[in-house]
């Protein structure tokens, strides 16, 4: 394997069982071997895609001071602006060379969540950042879901297993710069080797390369989506849930060659987190003789806090 596998969602959006299945069989097994796909016919439409990233760079283009206006250390990063070199990846000192920006969940009236999340801070300088940024926000989540009732069928579930946690869960959509690399970066790269969080991560095609994925076998391969596909991975949540049948691959984006040191690179992903008191517990499922439990039971709200606090942006 030396490029991710490539999925149709059109094949579970049919009327036709067998395209459906076809589908839950490939994702699946995908999930089982790299933990990663490259997925077409999403919600995500060409112009909105367009107009996000015209609208991202319009705001990462503005003054320093003007962007720290936006940083709020109170909220550990979860809302607002994120300045360079502030996140790094689990057990690593160097920041990543990036800054970023994120859109959190405003939910349904009816939600009936058990936490209040934290509002999303408006740009006034770029009067269609927030707007747009949340198009994009529920289109994601909207592709999100049909994956994981996809995942649910695999896993042997009701399809609608993660709807109620999926739905108004504490999902972020990140708007990444990576500036132009103008020094030798010491042990620095965009961003470090990690897994994901959450439940499911879905990212746009970026700007420019650099996503590797490491196969089970320790060597890393590109990702290279097609120009209308999300790369949509599995996050350390779904594999503890799934008591590792399901993958969450390490991943990295490495420093592009020094004659691109010039380029800039913009990267948007959304990651899809449930309701905080959502269960992590292995599920019974995933669990057999050849398979034992691999983790104690925890929450999503608390499983969120450890990590944040390992990657820097929750301070003890």
């Amino acid at each position: 394997m030396t490029n991710i596998p490539s999925v149709n969602l059109a094949d579970f959006l049919s009327e036709d069982p067998k395209r459906k299945q076809k589908f839950v069989n490939e994702i699946g097994s995908a999930y089982e071997e790299i933990g990663f796909v490259a997925l077409n016919h999403h919600f995500l439409d060409e112009k909105l895609v367009d107009e996000l990233y015209t609208q991202v760079k319009a705001f990462f283009d503005l003054p320093e001071v003007t962007k720290k206006k936006y940083e709020r250390e109170d909220l550990g990063g979860q809302r607002g602006y994120v300045s360079f070199g502030k996140e790094h990846a689990k057990g690593k000192k160097e920041g990543d060379l990036k800054e970023f920006w994120h859109f959190g969940q405003e939910p349904d009236e009816d939600a009936k969540l058990t936490e209040e999340y934290p509002e999303n801070l408006n740009v006034e300088e770029v009067p269609k950042f927030n707007e747009v940024g949340m198009e994009a926000y529920r289109m994601l989540e909207k592709t999100g879901i049909y994956v994981l009732r996809a995942l649910a069928l695999y896993i042997g579930l009701d399809e609608h297993y993660f709807d109620h946690w999926a739905s108004n869960g504490n999902s972020i959509l990140r708007p990444i710069h990576y500036p132009p690399i103008e020094t030798e970066p010491k042990g620095a790269v965009r961003a470090g080797a990690h897994g994901d969080i959450n439940l499911i991560t879905l990212l746009m095609g970026a700007s420019s390369g650099g996503l590797q994925v490491q196969r089970k076998d320790g060597e890393w391969i590109d990702a290279i989506p097609k120009d209308d596909e999300l790369v949509i991975n599995v996050g350390d949540m779904l594999e503890r849930h799934t008591n590792n049948k399901l993958r969450s691959t390490i991943h990295r984006v490495t420093n592009p060659p020094k004659e691109d040191w010039g380029k800039p690179r913009y990267s948007i992903p959304f990651f899809l987190h449930p309701r905080s008191d959502m269960p992590l517990d292995c599920l019974e499922e995933c669990i057999d003789e050849n398979n034992p439990k691999h983790y104690e039971d925890i929450t999503a709200g608390e499983f969120l806090h450890q990590r944040l606090v390992e990657i820097g942006l929750i301070k003890k």
